[in-house]
């Protein structure tokens, strides 16, 4: 199966700078632009939450310590809406406990000021391609939840009894339909599932968490073999 992404592998990576000290920005600024990256500067938390195009970011950087929201707060609030954007936070005061709030957090990484340029480099490419990962499953996954919202609730209950290891027969009995019906549903699932096989059929409902317990006999009950 085949799925259009949002992004691709040629397109610059786009970093989210967050500090509120405008020489550490204007540092990582030109770090970044000289690694063929692209910078976008804010001077707080709360600027980067009401960007719009936030959701592009493939990396934020930010520092720890700052008025307002900090970085922790930052990327706990980020996380909610926009799960997979990665962090590299930073800050002047290192140490253990701070340092295991950051990677617990979900921060791909959490360096210590001054940075090393070649280890903030190494954390953003990481993080990045991480995010870029995580969005592209993201999209992939929200385009299988489509294809099986746009099913019929009969096609539904027919894929949760296949992919659960039901024959057609089987499947048939359970629902009060025929086998031939049955058949003719498989097909037009796997069309509009875009499936190419049966265990492509499988691997998708696990994605989507569907059970055999998920298909519906009540209409099955007083009507044998209909459609």
């Amino acid at each position: 199966m085949t799925v259009a992404t949002g992004w691709r592998k040629d397109v610059p990576i786009k970093v989210a700078v967050i500090d509120d000290d405008e020489s550490v920005r204007r540092s990582l600024a030109r770090l970044l632009k000289l690694a063929a990256m692209r910078p976008v500067i804010f001077r707080s938390a709360r600027e980067f939450l009401e960007d719009p195009d936030r959701g592009e970011i493939d990396c934020v950087v930010s520092d720890i310590r700052m008025p307002g929201i900090d970085g922790f707060m930052l990327q706990e609030t980020v996380l909610e809406s926009l799960p997979f954007i990665s962090f590299v936070l930073i800050s002047g005061y290192g140490d253990v406990p701070t340092a295991v709030k950051a990677m617990k957090g979900g921060a791909v990484d959490f360096l210590e000021k001054p940075v090393d340029p070649k280890e903030l480099l190494a954390a953003i490419q990481r993080a990045s391609a991480r995010s870029r990962e995580l969005r592209v499953a993201g999209e992939q996954l929200e385009s299988l939840r489509r294809d099986y919202e746009a099913l019929t609730p009969r096609q539904r209950d027919v894929l949760a009894l296949v992919v659960a290891g039901l024959l057609n027969k089987q499947v048939g009995a359970q629902l009060g339909i025929s086998e031939k019906t049955v058949k003719v549903h498989r097909a037009r699932i796997m069309e509009q599932m875009r499936a190419d096989s049966l265990a492509d059929l499988v691997r998708m409902a696990t994605r989507l968490g569907i059970r055999a317990e998920d298909a519906d006999y009540s209409s099955a009950k007083g009507r044998p073999h209909s459609a």
